[in-house]
């Protein structure tokens, strides 16, 4: 297995090569890299860097679902463990939207404590990204309907980490006051 800097930062690699061009939605299309950063850093911020794997898989949480990346390259060139994770918070995209939304919701519960970490901190960055200055009505009901979602999400994935759940909960209010107008 690879030393704990050189896991993250190959993971790190490899999400930016597999996400390049790609843009985020919200925070006028910042590269996604940014996002895979956000979510990675979350984890080290968590876990105080004590877990390689999880910051790693943070990086990586979204390649099997958005590029060509397979389950078994990850668990060839970084481990079993950051595979098992990426593969465990993957949508499965040949669901529609709102039936992928409903199964991640039934699903948060019966994920590992390391999944449940990945799944707040993805859920934290994506609603943090949705908040812009001056935001449309279009954007308002975005942000709504993501929160209201997330939420959901959340509430299966609570407790395996109190300084996710409070950024998370921050990250609600902070929407809110956006939607609601406060």
């Amino acid at each position: 297995m690879l030393q704990p800097i050189r896991l993250i930062s190959e993971a790190a690699e490899l999400a930016a090569r597999r996400h390049n061009g790609m843009a985020r939605k919200g925070r006028g299309n910042e590269p996604y890299i940014n996002h895979l950063a956000e979510v990675a850093n979350l984890l080290a911020t968590a876990t105080d860097g004590a877990d390689a794997e999880l910051v790693a898989a943070g990086w990586l949480h979204d390649t099997v679902e958005d590029t060509d990346t397979t389950r078994e390259e990850l668990a060839t060139k970084f481990s079993e463990r950051v595979a098992a994770l990426v593969v465990e918070v993957t949508d499965d995209m040949s669901l529609p939207k709102l039936q992928r939304r409903q199964k991640q919701i039934e699903d948060a519960p019966h994920k590992s404590p390391g999944a449940k970490m990945i799944k707040i901190a993805d859920k934290i960055s994506n609603t943090c990204a949705r908040i812009v200055p001056n935001p449309s009505g279009d954007a308002r009901e975005d942000l709504a309907a993501y929160v209201i979602w997330a939420e959901k999400v959340v509430a299966g994935c609570r407790s395996v980490n109190p300084m996710l759940d409070a950024r998370f909960d921050e990250a609600v209010k902070a929407a809110k006051s956006v939607f609601e107008g406060k």
